[in-house]
């Protein structure tokens, strides 16, 4: 753990998994400059669904608001997706989530996972143009079927534990 990273933006997904109480659901949130995507896992984190999309406006209520749907949907924990280029190194988007993620755990003790988003909004992109979603209905959804992606490849990672070598 890095000086000054909150120890629950650390945790691997097994630690992160082994923080959660039984029954608790997770919100996925896709941190974009503009919106948050949220996504939130059904109780038994097996499955991921779009919930809503926040915009934007400052971090206080973005965090504000974010905690409400948390606190209403009985969430033990918080997946957001981090934006590492493809080469596995970090650029000014993961900065920014690294950030939210610090200035979040000042609020909050709900753990949180950060997870790697690569080709996530890719994939979401593709997903709403093979559902034949028009441009304007894709450019609404975009960010919350990101979150589902980040979502619900955390949720499958929980469920296999990686095999020890």
């Amino acid at each position: 753990m890095t000086r000054g990273e909150p120890q629950a933006a650390t945790l691997d997904p097994d630690a992160f998994a082994a923080r959660l109480g039984r029954g608790q659901r997770l919100i996925g949130i896709d941190v974009g400059s503009e919106t948050l995507g949220l996504a939130l896992s059904d109780v038994e984190r097996m499955v991921a669904t779009g919930l809503t999309t926040i915009r934007r406006t400052r971090f206080g209520r973005d965090a504000e608001a974010l905690l409400r749907l948390a606190a209403e949907h009985r969430v033990g924990g918080l997946v957001l997706g981090l934006p590492v280029h493809l080469d596995g190194n970090e650029g000014s988007r993961a900065q920014a989530t690294r950030a939210f993620v610090r200035n979040l755990a000042r609020l909050t003790p709900l753990p949180m996972l950060l997870w790697d988003e690569r080709m996530t909004t890719v994939a979401a992109e593709r997903a709403l143009l093979e559902a034949d979603t028009s441009r304007k209905r894709r450019a609404a959804l975009i960010d919350q079927v990101a979150a589902t992606l980040i979502l619900q490849t955390a949720l499958d990672r929980m469920r296999r534990p990686l095999l020890q070598s």
